[in-house]
């Protein structure tokens, strides 16, 4: 059966993303059409569901290491800060962000806390997210099987 491992992290937050949009549970505040993910940026995020994504790569990361804390997943989601004629330096993201990405995880099971205070993937959230990599794996190989037919056709007809 394969895993969150077994495919790209592009197509699982993909799917996932639009998975936790459609279930209609994931609780999103209300700020996050107004909010930057991090000092260093100018502007907000253009993608109005770019909560959702960030919520699955949040629940991905977080399936493939044990235990990470919101430190860490500032230090992931941070990027360039642009600083004028000085060198540019890598910024933190906002970890006010990555901790409500967190607890909304948490409230639909997804997550849990460990004793050091870091997060860790509940039972139910991995069964969840390795039902969703196989989904994936599944409808890849349909698209295969349908390109494979359609070249098959199309050189019988020459």
């Amino acid at each position: 059966m394969p895993g969150v491992r077994d495919i790209s992290a592009d197509d699982f937050i993909t799917a996932y993303a639009s998975h936790l949009k459609r279930s209609g549970k994931l609780e999103v505040p209300t700020w996050v059409d107004l909010v930057k993910t991090g000092s260093y940026k100018e502007l907000a995020p253009y993608d109005p569901d770019w909560f959702y994504i960030r919520a699955a790569a949040v629940a991905r990361h977080i399936y493939l290491r044990k235990d990470v804390g919101i430190g860490a997943l500032t230090k992931l989601h941070g990027g360039r800060n642009r600083r004028g004629n000085r060198p540019s330096h890598h910024a933190p993201a906002s970890a006010s962000v990555q901790r409500k990405v967190c607890q909304a995880l948490e409230k639909i099971g997804v997550l849990e806390q460990t004793d050091n205070g870091g997060r860790r993937i509940s039972q139910d959230g991995q069964r969840d997210l390795d039902r969703i990599a196989t989904a994936v794996v599944e409808a890849a190989r349909e698209d295969e099987d349908e390109e494979e037919g359609e070249e098959e056709e199309e050189e019988e007809e020459e």
